[in-house]
């Protein structure tokens, strides 16, 4: 059985009135079982010399739904005004903006598009899906 873990530790020393030290893990499990995500895309890039409208990132034909699948996408750049528009389903309802070395770590059911947008040229997307059969 494959045992994925994913961690996140946010800390400031300067967010709020106090300081923050917040860090919290989670085992990646199969839908509604105790059994451990077993499948992967690993992690790529995709470079697009020109800039996208509604890219589909991740086809929801490739995966079954409903299933609690999980998916990585971060916006390599490191030029401050470059973004990407992470968006999901066919009307591409937006769920926000990865700027320059943001990530997301987002649940997924697979019955979706994943889709993006690129705010300029020669932008490079690194993503994964981790994923059950």
């Amino acid at each position: 059985m494959a045992t994925t873990t994913a961690t996140i530790t946010l800390s400031s020393a300067d967010l709020t009135g106090d300081a923050l030290a917040l860090s919290t893990t989670a085992t990646l499990t199969k839908a509604g079982t105790l059994t451990g995500l077993d499948q992967t895309t690993g992690v790529s890039r995709k470079f697009f010399a020109a800039a996208q409208t509604a890219f589909n990132l991740v086809a929801a034909a490739d995966y079954s739904a409903p299933k609690a699948h999980k998916v990585y996408i971060r916006n390599t750049s490191t030029t401050a005004g470059e973004f990407i528009s992470v968006e999901i389903g066919s009307s591409n309802v937006s769920l926000g903006r990865l700027y320059a070395g943001d990530w997301a770590f987002l649940p997924w059911q697979g019955d979706s598009d994943i889709d993006i947008d690129t705010s300029d040229v020669n932008m490079t997307v690194e993503f994964m899906v981790i994923s059950e059969a």
